[in-house]
This record gives C-alpha cells, sequence and structure tokens, in this order.
C-alpha cells in the first residue's frame, strides 16, 4: 500500500469528523407543518402565480424554493475532488466572500420568467452557469426548470474530478418526497426521478437529468458495490428545523461512507481514488431529504426539472433550452426600453455593466421564513431619559430577555448575498427605486410583506433575521431586535414613486399596452387598473399613518425642557439606541454625533425622514381624496421644515447640524460636515429658492469638504474624526446617500432657482464621478461593493454589495445635462462653487 494514500483516507475521515462536531444538533425527527395561502384577490393570484418559484435562497449560489412557509427548497452544491483532502476546502453551497471568486451573479434576471447567472470559481478552476426559467400555470404556480453547466479553465487540467450535488429537501406535516429506485442497484445510469406531494404544492414531480459529461471510471475493487460514472441519491428524514443544514447533513452521510472503508480495510493495500471515496452510497427512497450526486471528469451539463400536477403538462429539457433562448431576448429588448443609459454612459460596456448589476439587485430578492429575536423589556424605557442612559441600556441588555417572536414571512431583496443575506428595512427602500421602474406590482408586493412585519403600536424591526438559517449568518449580539428602535423609513420614498406612477397613468390604458405579454403586464398591473392601485394604497395607508405615529411618539426629542426656541414645540426628533461610538439605529453607525450622548438630543436626519413621511402623506391622502388628513399632515410638514432652520441650521458653518444640551445645560450645536449636514437637502425639503442652498451646494463642490473625484466623501476632510474609528461612515463613498444628492440636484437644475446652473454643473460631475467608480471596482474585481475609497475609489468592505450599490443604473439612466453645461460657461459656473 502507499503510504500517502493511506494517510490521504485518513486524513479525510478526521477532517469530516471535526467538521461534523459543530453540528452533532442534526438528528433525525418528524416534520411539522404550517400552511398559509396568500391568494386574496384576481391579480394578486395571478401575481402569485407568476411569483410563486425563483431562486428565493440568495444566501446559496443557486437555491429555488417558493413563496411558501413550510415547501420544497432545493440547493446547487460542488467543489474540485483530485485529493483526499482539498474537499473541505473547495466544497460551495452558502455564499461566502472568501472563496476565490472573480465575480458570480446574474447576467440578466426576470423574476416573472427567470434568467442566467455565471459563477467564476477562480479557486476550483472552472465556471458555473445556471440558467432558471419558469411557466406558470395550474393551481400551485406551475413549473420550472433549471441547467447547470460547468466549464473547466483554460488553465485547469482536463481531466479535474468535479463532485456535484443538488440538494433537495420537503418542509411540512401531511408531505412526501421520494426517490424512485433505477435500473442498478449503484445508482442511475439515466435520469433521478422523484416525486413529492404536499398540501401547497399539490402532487409534483422533480427530474435530474443525467445531462452530457465525461463520468471517470475506475477498476477499484469497491466499483461493484459504489458505481463510478453514476448518479447516487440518498433519501433521509429530519426535522423541519435541520433540514436546512445541506452541508453538514452531507458531510455526515459522507464520513458514514469513510468509516465504512476504513472498517472494511478498503484502504489496506490500495485506497479508492479520492472521487470515489467520497461517492455516497445510492439508497434512495422515502425521506424530506433527497441528496443526488454526480462526479464528472471535465466539463459538465445537466437540468432540474420540475413539473407540476396541476400544471397539466410536464416540462421538458426541450422546453427549457427555447425558454431560456426567449428569456434572454426578452430580457435585452425589456432592458434596453426601461433603463436606457444616457450620455455619456451609452457604450456597450456601461450597457453590459448595467445588465449585471440590476440581475443582481432583483435576482437577490429573496423569501424568509421563520422566528425573530425580540427584546420587548425595553418598551417603557423607550425615552432614554436619564444622563448616562447608554450605560443604562447596556445593563439591561445583560438580563438577556430576548425571546422567539413569530413566525413571520417576509419577500425582500437583500443587500449582500455573502454578507448580508436577510431583510434591512432602511437599504429596501433603495432597493425598491430601480425594480419599481421594471417591475412596480413585483415592488408592492415586497412592500406590502415588509408592512405585514408591523406590530400593533407601528413598529417593524430594523433587521429582519428570521429563521436558523438567517441566524446562522448573523452573530449573536447583532440578532436582538428592540421594538423601541427606528430605522430610516426608505419605503415611502418607494410609495411617493408609485403614487407619482399612479398619477401619470390618470385613469387610463397607456399605448401598446394590450401588447403585452402576460410578464409584462402584470408588472404594471396596478397601473394598468388605477382601481386596483387605488386600493393598494386604501389598505396600505393606516399601517403607513400608524408607522408615522409610532416615530413621533417613540423618537420624540425634548424642546421645552430646555428652553429651545423654535416655530414648533412638538416637531424634533432623537434615534433610540444611541451608545458613544454608534448610532446604528440612523443607519450611518459611526457617523460623528454629539459627545457624550444625551437625552435633551436632536438629531436632523431623523426629523428629516419624518419629513419625507409626512409628505408622502400628503400625496397619498391627496390620492385618495382625504383633504382632512391632508391638511393635518401639511401642517405637520411646515413645522418640520421650520424646525429644521430654527434648531439645526448653523449660520457659522453654513449647514445643518445636531444639537444638544452643553455643560450649562444650554442648547448647543455640534456641526461634523458631511451627509448629516446635507439631510434636509438629501431628502427634498429645500425648495429651489432656499436661502440655505448656496451654502449646502458650496459645501457638495469643495474638495476640502466633500467633494471627491470618485463620490462625495460620507465626513469633511477637515473634520476630526476623518477616517477614525471604524471609519465606516466617517471619510467612504456610500452609493445611497450620493443617489440621492445626484437627485436634489437634477430637481434644482432643472427648476428655476438662483442655484440652478451650478447644481446643474454639480450634477453632471457627479453623476460621471459615481458611474465611473463602481463600474472601475466591477471591471477589475467582477464586485459591486458596499463603499469606496474617496482616496483612490477602490471598492472596499462587503463584496457583491448589489443592494443599493445598484442604484447607478437608474443614475445611468437619468438625463445628460453635460452639454448644457458646457454651454452656458464653466469657468462662470465654478466661480460660484
Amino acid at each position: 500500500m502507499a503510504p500517502g494514500r493511506q494517510s490521504g483516507l485518513m486524513l479525510a475521515l478526521f477532517w469530516l469528523g471535526a467538521l461534523l462536531a459543530g453540528f452533532a444538533s442534526v438528528a433525525p425527527a418528524t416534520a411539522t407543518a404550517n400552511d398559509e395561502s396568500i391568494l386574496h384577490s384576481e391579480v394578486a393570484r395571478q401575481n402569485n402565480q407568476s411569483l410563486l418559484w425563483g431562486p428565493y435562497r440568495p444566501n446559496l449560489y443557486f437555491g429555488v424554493r417558493p413563496r411558501i412557509p413550510k415547501s420544497l427548497m432545493t440547493g446547487l452544491m460542488w467543489g474540485k475532488i483530485e485529493t483526499y483532502t482539498d474537499f473541505q476546502h473547495t466544497i460551495r453551497y452558502t455564499c461566502e466572500q472568501n472563496e476565490g471568486m472573480k465575480g458570480y451573479g446574474w447576467e440578466e434576471y426576470d423574476p416573472r420568467r427567470g434568467g442566467i447567472q455565471s459563477i467564476h470559481d477562480i479557486q476550483n478552476g472552472i465556471d458555473i452557469t445556471t440558467s432558471f426559467v419558469k411557466a406558470p400555470g395550474g393551481a400551485h404556480g406551475g413549473n420550472w426548470a433549471a441547467r447547470v453547466k460547468g466549464v473547466l479553465k483554460e488553465d485547469t487540467p482536463k481531466d479535474q474530478k468535479t463532485i456535484v450535488v443538488f440538494y433537495v429537501s420537503q418542509e411540512g406535516d401531511n408531505s412526501e418526497l421520494k426517490s424512485l429506485a433505477g435500473e442498478e442497484e449503484v445508482g442511475y445510469e439515466g435520469d433521478v426521478t422523484l416525486t413529492g406531494h404536499s398540501d401547497t404544492l399539490g402532487n409534483y414531480k422533480l427530474v435530474v437529468t443525467k445531462g452530457d459529461g465525461i463520468q471517470p471510471k475506475s477498476d477499484h475493487d469497491i466499483s461493484s458495490i459504489r458505481g463510478p460514472g453514476q448518479t447516487v441519491v440518498q433519501a433521509l428524514t429530519y426535522s423541519d428545523e435541520h433540514v436546512w443544514q445541506a452541508k453538514p447533513i452531507f458531510f455526515k452521510q459522507l464520513k458514514e461512507g469513510v468509516d465504512w472503508l476504513v472498517e472494511n480495510k478498503y484502504d489496506a493495500v490500495d485506497p479508492p481514488p479520492p472521487w470515489q471515496v467520497y461517492l455516497l452510497t445510492n439508497r434512495p427512497g422515502v425521506g424530506n431529504v433527497q441528496i443526488v450526486q454526480k462526479v464528472f471528469e471535465g466539463d459538465f451539463e445537466f437540468d432540474v426539472l420540475f413539473s407540476s400536477e396541476s400544471a397539466g403538462k410536464e416540462i421538458t429539457s426541450a422546453d427549457l433550452s427555447r425558454e431560456i433562448k426567449e428569456t434572454t431576448e426578452s430580457f435585452g429588448e425589456r432592458f434596453s426600453s426601461v433603463f436606457a443609459p444616457k450620455a455619456p454612459f451609452n457604450a456597450d460596456k456601461f450597457k453590459k455593466f448595467g445588465r449585471s448589476m440590476f440581475s443582481n439587485l432583483i435576482g437577490g430578492i429573496g423569501y424568509f421564513h421563520g422566528e425573530a429575536v425580540a427584546d420587548r423589556s425595553f418598551a417603557p424605557e423607550y425615552e432614554e431619559e436619564n444622563e448616562g442612559f447608554w450605560e443604562e441600556t447596556a445593563d439591561a441588555r445583560a438580563r438577556n430577555q430576548q425571546a422567539l417572536e413569530g413566525p413571520y414571512n417576509l419577500f425582500t431583496s437583500i443587500p449582500s448575498r455573502p454578507f448580508f443575506p436577510r431583510g434591512f428595512l432602511w437599504d429596501e427602500g433603495f432597493h425598491l427605486l430601480p425594480i419599481a421602474d421594471w417591475d412596480i406590482d413585483l415592488t408592492l408586493e415586497i412592500v406590502k410583506s415588509w408592512f405585514n412585519l408591523m406590530d400593533e403600536d407601528g413598529w417593524i424591526g430594523r433587521e429582519q433575521i428570521l429563521g436558523a438559517e438567517a441566524r446562522s449568518k448573523v452573530p449573536q449580539e447583532f440578532q436582538t431586535q428592540y421594538p423601541h428602535y427606528a430605522n430610516p423609513p426608505t419605503l415611502f420614498l418607494v410609495i411617493d414613486a408609485f403614487v407619482e406612477k399612479l398619477r401619470k397613468t390618470n385613469g387610463s390604458m397607456p399605448a401598446g399596452k394590450e401588447h403585452l405579454s402576460q410578464d409584462e403586464s402584470l408588472a404594471t398591473a396596478s397601473l394598468d387598473n388605477p382601481e386596483v392601485g387605488v386600493e393598494y394604497l386604501r389598505r396600505l395607508y393606516p399601517l403607513l399613518q400608524r408607522q408615522f405615529n409610532w416615530f413621533r411618539k417613540t423618537q420624540a426629542g425634548d424642546i421645552k425642557s430646555y428652553d429651545r426656541e423654535a416655530y414648533s414645540t412638538k416637531e424634533a426628533y432623537r434615534w433610540r439606541g444611541r451608545t458613544v461610538t454608534h448610532c446604528l439605529t440612523s443607519g450611518l453607525d459611526d457617523y460623528p454625533r454629539p459627545q457624550p450622548p444625551h437625552p435633551g438630543e436632536l438629531h436632523v436626519d431623523l426629523m428629516s425622514w419624518v419629513g419625507v413621511m409626512a409628505k408622502s402623506l400628503i400625496n397619498i391622502g391627496d390620492a385618495l381624496g382625504l383633504a382632512e388628513d391632508v391638511d393635518g399632515y401639511k401642517k405637520i410638514l411646515t413645522a418640520i421644515e421650520h424646525n429644521l432652520d430654527d434648531l439645526h441650521w448653523s449660520d457659522k458653518e453654513g449647514c445643518y447640524c445636531d444639537a444638544t444640551i452643553d455643560e450649562f445645560e444650554e442648547n448647543k450645536l455640534v456641526c461634523h460636515k458631511g451627509y448629516i449636514s446635507l439631510f434636509p437637502f438629501l431628502t427634498g425639503l429645500l425648495k429651489p429658492d432656499s436661502p440655505k442652498l448656496g451654502k449646502l451646494l458650496k459645501l457638495i463642490g469643495d474638495e476640502d469638504e466633500l467633494w471627491s473625484p470618485y463620490g462625495l466623501r460620507s465626513l469633511s476632510k477637515t473634520d476630526e474624526a476623518y477616517g477614525t474609528g471604524e471609519n465606516y461612515w466617517r471619510s467612504p463613498i456610500w452609493i445611497n446617500i450620493n443617489y440621492l444628492a445626484i437627485t436634489q440636484l437634477y430637481n434644482i437644475a432643472t427648476q428655476d432657482g438662483p442655484h440652478k446652473e451650478t447644481a446643474r454643473d454639480l450634477y453632471s460631475r457627479l453623476r460621471k464621478n459615481i458611474v465611473e467608480t463602481v463600474y472601475a471596482s466591477w471591471e477589475e474585481t467582477g464586485f459591486a461593493w458596499e463603499q469606496y475609497s474617496p482616496e483612490t475609489g477602490k471598492g472596499q468592505r462587503t463584496q457583491h454589495f448589489t443592494g443599493w450599490t445598484s442604484l447607478v443604473v437608474k443614475i445611468m439612466a437619468m438625463e445628460d445635462l453635460e452639454g448644457e453645461v458646457k454651454g452656458r460657461g464653466d469657468d462662470r459656473v465654478r466661480d460660484e462653487l
């Protein structure tokens, strides 16, 4: 026996044992069910059919499931297998930041049809392509299909072995999943067929085809019982709470096989080749977990075909090929129409970039189900009245009074598949702005899903970590949500965008709509049928009011106790949840705030967000004909606009500032020039003729303050906190805030006012800088990034951050005003700045 081969097999056994030690809780049990219907009207029913299935497990490189709490779930796993130990480092399943990827994600994707995803796995020397299409129909969402293709890279040995696993699980009582036996006991020479049933999906069939590719051969003695070159299936039964743990379950079964090899001394003289050591024993049958495993040598391709019995016709590989082609053509035509880039971004390279950015945003939509962790013991203490309140809060947290609540459901897009695969409240509003241009009815489904999470007081948890799978990606100290903690209410921006679109339809069917496909028609059903859109607003309106009132109550600031002079004694606000170093609830985490924290603080960004809510409620109330409500919200908005100036404007600094109480118990403005200073402008609360606007535009355009060649810095270069500490919001460029700035600069530039030309110049240059910054890093690394360096423009922090960074798609589609600036004299405009 070769010593290296023997030690290799023992090493394989060792690392599998060590890995599984962390998953001792994975134990077989019986499943439970929880079924609920999400159909409530004809439009909703058709939307549900169209959107039921999707790659709604964005935490995985590829995972399909329906928008049903306890249901069928699938996931793709792969890794190269050349030695006994490399598989532990090469296996891919959940999206991770440091797995040797040269980019991955959707090249094109439409949630109503499907799309194509490319995964450039440098470490494994292979490119994986997953194509996904669906054919809605019948009573259970219809059929869907996926094609998995692997192509070795040019410098990869052509005989490299790749193990591919398609993992299938079925949750819920009254459900069944089984694999049908093949002709060969040791494996399947042809297709693998699974059949299943559940109350929500009815009867269905899932076929994993044999596909194309060389299947490795072996003349080892074990080949008679562990067939080489064949597909194998293992059927297992686990409790619903564990079925999501695909990797540990798979590794547990691998270890079982290696244990058997060692016990039967198959490594005594001539161990099997590594790929055969890690081939599962074929054991098909009934089980709510089905592991379908293949081994390929070189390139490969196979299909996964899901057919619902109620659809009436099974989907085939030929159907899949046709649908992939049609989906690609449809996406290209539609994208060019919806997001046609304007100069200087109408080159092909920017079109490809835009398609990728948007597809990864909309392809990152997920469906999450499960319990959330909350601590409601703080509810009576939301005032945080005492000085040193942040220390009291820390002591209270140490009591560990959190509890599981729910279960809840959430349909949402996510910021980042590898790092933030869950719902974030303030991110979501930015995510939905481009999605609303593509599919407004999908957008409304997501908004509705978020507001369905609201409690009776009006609180929505700012971070939605639903279920054990979602919690597995979050450090424990960040899992608990507190019902007196707010977050920027950006969903109101989306509702405003919908109201604007609804007004533009003016109750009539736009020309050409009668020729649209069913998918395209469903994407705008609430606009093409205005009564549907109005009914949606009528149902949502009370929830929006409830959240608005919750904000004004729980985040109220103190004006009266400190003799502050202001237009209104009511409109002042303070984020709860402050610490010395952070204000996480604001979304701007470590942005410098007054020190030390004080219960008399007032935060300019929070008052601006409450102003956004008031404006939105005015627009909705007007659309619904609620004149009395509109008058009330207009009075609140007027008070906010006045109080922003009275409580937060600094003539000395020429910007808006947070306020606090000094050691003499007097009001004091604390100015850290940066994003906070611009918030009344960023949120559209300043009019084009505002006397404050000129100084803010000067701050934006000052290269020694916020302006950089790559975008607006989050904090001024002159601030003592610039680049210090975590340096999270203390210098880096963030695309969501730059998008707000670009939008407002455009609004000022296209309206009459004293600062029109200055805004036009800033708009044109900032728009160009931001797009080129994001594009350059995408071209270099294959990824969008969470933030960008103001010194180099390089992407940094979280990779594959195709959440609000995807706003560049909207920015590229905005009007080009640069030519108009040149026609008016650049030098004069620069002199103004």
